[in-house]
Parts: structure tokens; C-alpha cells; sequence
């Protein structure tokens, strides 16, 4: 009974601590890649997911993150995910940032790479502010086109 009630509660644990990892969402939907000093078009349908992706190398001090959620009228936030190409230090992956098409409008959508920032999000030192960056992605949700046919 102990070992039962004891499974119970680690398995919410669990499923908390990965969030984030790249191990909850597996479709990316249609992917748009950007990077430091990038302004990126972006152009989905209502419904339809999409991830904006930048590279990082997280042992070198890369960190992403979302400036700020875009309108939710617009766009919906899902999860943001990492990848990387190997095990080693050195290896270098993408972050993803899943999202998904609400209704017709613009909004943009701001990444920053804060790099070797710490805690505080603030570049400590002048080599840090020069390797931080941001990506600013400008999303259209369209209308799907039409069919031409008459409901």
C-alpha cells in the first residue's frame, strides 16, 4: 500500500520536472527559424501550431526566453522545448517555442538570448551584453482560404 500511495505522488513529480526539456511536445508544427538580430515573417492559418526556433549552445552560456506572451487573441503559447545534437559540452541544439494560431490578426513575438546572464537576466559583464540578443518574429494568422464550395 505504501509503495502504491508512494508511485501515486511521484509521477506528477516526474511529469513536472521534464516540462520544458523537449520531452512533452514532439510536433513542432510548422517551424520558423531565426537567430540573434533576426526579424522572421510568420504566416498560419487559425488552429494551426507553429514553433519559432533559434539556435543554442547552452554550454556556452546561451539562455532563451520569451520576452513576453504575444496577444492571445492572435497566438497561444504551448511550451517552450530544447534539442541538442549531442551529449558532449560544446554541443550545440535549438531552442523551440511552440505556439499555436487563435484568430486573424498580427502580433510579434520577441526572443532574447540573454547570454551568461545568471539569475538576475541582466548581462554582468560588456562581453555578455555583446553576445546577447534578441529575435523578433512578426506572426499573421489568415483566414484559411476559401474552397468554393457552398456549405
Amino acid at each position: 500500500m505504501r509503495g502504491t500511495v508512494a508511485a501515486a505522488l511521484l509521477v506528477p513529480l516526474l511529469a513536472v520536472s521534464g516540462c520544458g526539456a523537449g520531452e512533452w511536445v514532439t510536433d513542432y508544427g510548422k517551424v520558423a527559424k531565426g537567430g540573434k538580430g533576426t526579424s522572421v515573417q510568420v504566416e498560419v492559418t487559425p488552429g494551426q501550431r507553429f514553433s519559432l526556433a533559434v539556435p543554442e549552445n547552452r554550454s556556452v552560456g546561451d539562455d532563451w526566453d520569451l520576452v513576453e506572451l504575444p496577444d492571445t487573441k492572435v497566438a497561444s503559447f504551448i511550451s517552450e522545448e530544447h534539442e541538442s545534437e549531442g551529449d558532449e559540452p560544446g554541443s550545440s541544439g535549438t531552442a523551440y517555442f511552440v505556439f499555436n494560431g487563435k484568430h486573424p490578426g498580427t502580433t510579434e513575438i520577441r526572443l532574447r538570448d540573454c547570454w551568461r546572464c545568471g539569475q538576475d537576466r541582466t548581462p554582468a559583464t560588456e562581453e555578455s551584453r555583446q553576445q546577447s540578443g534578441e529575435a523578433v518574429f512578426t506572426v499573421t494568422v489568415r483566414e484559411r482560404p476559401s474552397t468554393g464550395i457552398p456549405r
